[in-house]
């Protein structure tokens, strides 16, 4: 123990001084197994390094004492509380203020980074002079905030600019995006890299010693941070914004922009300029939903727990059908370590799914000399030799109720006793496929979504006799492919295409009034929607609109317009045929010009969007999911819904469930019964 610190006793931080003058401080958060800052942590730091300052050692060294990563960041549950409390601005004026006396402490500090540093994490590693990272592949360095509705509130705006210059440091804090060690040392955040089992050594040596950055990177720090540098590079970081999101949407990235170009002063200065705008942030919806967003995949991640680890795990995938949907599956399962084996009736749509794999893989996997190996894991298997060996199974067939049941009845003979037997039907209800299967508990859907490698979200399809320990074994095989699982019922269109399908209806159904797609597609990006809904339909293509559209059509009461009544023509399938409702060129679509003069009817973006926040309510009224959360979760990971708006029944409960009626009935009065409110508007989860 260090003499400094002689009678203080401590819960989160451990102090121990090495032979060399070096004290360690290791972050232990109590009753958990990440290190979080919460703010009895920071008191506890704060009155730590009071005491250090007052008799200072050699130099001071960081380090976690957890064996998962370093730090996470902020405590995003505690962070919420004081959003509701309205003493959010206490939280962050501490956190500033504790690492600041860091930075103020009359010796040398350095942080020995190993593992995932986030947030607050990386914000306390910047307020130290030295930063050292292990090489291993788990250590990675971010600032996320801005995925919360915020930006770097505890000095992370101000310092990181300041360290490694305005264009890297805002790349990092517009994206949210992590940097390996290795890209953290080039672009000048941190020092060295080194073995994990060197990163404290490393960091007390460089503290000792301390050392001097290449003077590119001090002229970036200093030049770029300039005031008439500012001037000139904000414009430029608008613009890029822009491109990706609207101010009235997402405010956050805008305001840290204008904080940066027009604060002035010290760093305490710059650290009040901070604070008075990541708090003003902290109180918006935007903030308020993409916390609950964060909190909603959290959940979905759970579900692949501990309560899967007593279940008999999968390792062994066979996939049948090696079109786009199967091929993709069974590439991406391969890619995350499970073997993998592929079967189609034919061996040229092998081929050619094999092919599009080593494309994923040239793509996800970085090191050539790895890509043999990941790409061994995926075999061809055109007589489905694998089955008998295989944990999971996964049919990716044609949409034909008759086509998978005759499959099932071959395949089911020859599985092990255990393996489990899915579906990726994006429509057909489970009823009606499990009704020859001879093992309906070991049966369910395992809905993906296209793109199978960047769409996050898949839904198991659950039905009457499916058996809770195959749900289990199916989110924790989710869980090993970096997925979400939602589980659904296995009523027809399940959760996602359920709700979607009334919107693209009603897309279709106002192109063949001949309002222009693009005005459409307009109208819902205006609304937060990653994507219009014609583009939609183009990019999902026309035949399988079309296919789910006579699946869901009758069952939803609805008439389908006749862009969508008939499969398409060959070669007008949409995006994957170079033709559709629009042209593409290049994977984009060409969108014909609006006239000058073109005003779209003021009711267009509701038509669009109230169709679907109606089957939302229908949905949870027929439990489809157990909880509006889960189905929130579904609809935001599976279609992208604007997840600054928290979800379809968030929208409705921060919009007002009777005023969205009001909208939907005056649409039902001025269009027709198809806008009719479906069954659930009562339901008092929408007024919570």
């Amino acid at each position: 123990m260090f003499a400094g610190l002689d009678g203080l006793r401590f819960s989160h931080w451990q102090a121990e001084l090495r032979d060399d003058g070096v004290l360690v401080l290791a972050f232990d958060r109590a009753g958990e197994s990440v290190n979080t800052f919460a703010q009895d942590v920071l008191i506890e730091l704060d009155a730590l390094l009071e005491r250090i300052a007052l008799d200072p050692p050699k130099a001071v060294v960081i380090r976690s004492a957890k064996q998962r990563g370093f730090i996470a960041g902020a405590d995003i549950r505690e962070f919420q509380r004081f959003d509701e409390q309205g003493t959010i601005g206490d939280s962050i004026r501490r956190g500033q203020d504790v690492f600041q006396r860091l930075a103020d402490l009359p010796c040398p500090t350095a942080a020995a980074i190993h593992g995932f540093c986030m947030g607050g994490g990386t914000e306390i590693s910047l307020a130290c002079d030295y930063r050292v990272a292990s090489n291993d592949a788990s250590t990675r360095i971010g600032l996320p905030e801005v995925k919360l509705g915020i930006y770097p509130g505890w000095g992370g705006s101000v310092r990181l600019p300041r360290l490694v210059g305005a264009p890297a440091a805002f790349d990092m804090m517009l994206t949210g995006r992590t940097l390996s060690a290795s890209a953290a040392k080039a672009i000048g955040l941190v020092d060295r890299v080194v073995e994990p089992a060197l990163v404290v050594d490393a960091a007390a040596t460089l503290a000792r010693k301390g050392t001097t950055r290449p003077l590119k990177q001090r002229f970036l720090g200093w030049a770029t941070n300039l005031w008439p540098v500012r001037q000139v590079l904000a414009p430029v970081l608008v613009k890029q914004v822009a491109r990706k999101a609207r101010k009235q949407h997402y405010p956050a990235p805008y305001a840290m922009i204008e904080t940066w170009r027009r604060a002035s002063g010290d760093t305490r200065a710059l650290l009040a300029a901070e604070r008075r705008s990541v708090v003003k942030l902290a109180g918006t919806p935007t903030a308020r939903n993409l916390t609950r967003v964060f909190f909603l995949m959290e959940r979905l991640k759970g579900l692949g727990g501990k309560s899967a680890e007593r279940q008999p795990p999968i390792r062994r995938v066979h996939v049948v059908g090696a079109g786009v949907m199967g091929g993709d599956i069974a590439a991406w399962s391969a890619y995350k370590g499970f073997e993998v084996t592929l079967q189609d009736r034919e061996q040229p749509f092998i081929d050619k799914a094999r092919e599009r794999a080593a494309k994923l893989f040239e793509k996800k996997v970085k090191d050539p000399a790895k890509r043999p190996e990941v790409a061994a894991r995926l075999r061809s298997d055109l007589d489905g030799e694998g089955v008998p060996e295989a944990d999971l199974v996964i049919e990716a067939i044609v949409e034909n109720a008759d086509a998978k049941r005759s499959l099932y009845a071959g395949l089911e003979p020859k599985l092990k006793e255990d393996a489990l037997l899915t579906t990726n039907t994006s429509s057909i209800p489970l009823d009606e496929l499990r009704s020859g299967v001879r093992r309906p508990a070991l049966f369910a859907g395992l809905h993906y979504f296209n793109p199978v490698a960047s769409m996050p979200l898949v839904e198991i399809v659950m039905h009457d006799a499916v058996s809770d320990d195959t749900a289990q074994r199916l989110a924790a095989f989710c869980k090993a492919l970096d997925k979400l699982p939602v589980p659904v019922a296995g009523t027809p269109g399940f959760l996602v295409n359920r709700l979607l399908f009334p919107y693209m209806l009603e897309a279709a159904t106002a192109y063949a009034e001949g309002i222009p797609g693009k005005a459409i597609d307009r109208a819902a990006v205006d609304f937060g929607m990653p994507m219009g809904p014609i583009e939609l339909i183009d990019t999902v293509g026309l035949d399988v609109a079309s296919g789910v559209g006579q699946e869901l059509a009758p069952f939803l009461g609805l008439q389908i317009p006749e862009s969508l009544a008939t499969p398409p023509e060959a070669g007008k399938r949409g995006k994957k045929d170079g033709q559709g409702l629009y042209a593409w060129e290049d994977g984009k679509p060409k969108k014909p010009d609006l006239p000058k003069d073109y005003r779209a009817p003021e009711d267009l973006q509701d038509r669009l969007v109230l169709p679907l926040l109606n089957e939302a309510v229908a949905a949870l009224h027929d439990g489809v999911v157990a909880d509006a959360d889960l189905l929130d979760a579904g609809v935001i990971f599976g279609t992208g819904f604007a997840p600054f708006r928290g979800g379809p029944i968030q929208y409705i409960r921060e919009t007002g469930a009777d005023a969205v009626l009001e909208r939907l009935k005056t649409l039902q009065a001025r269009h027709g019964e198809r806008f009719a409110p479906r069954p659930g508007w009562d339901n008092p989860a929408l007024r919570d």
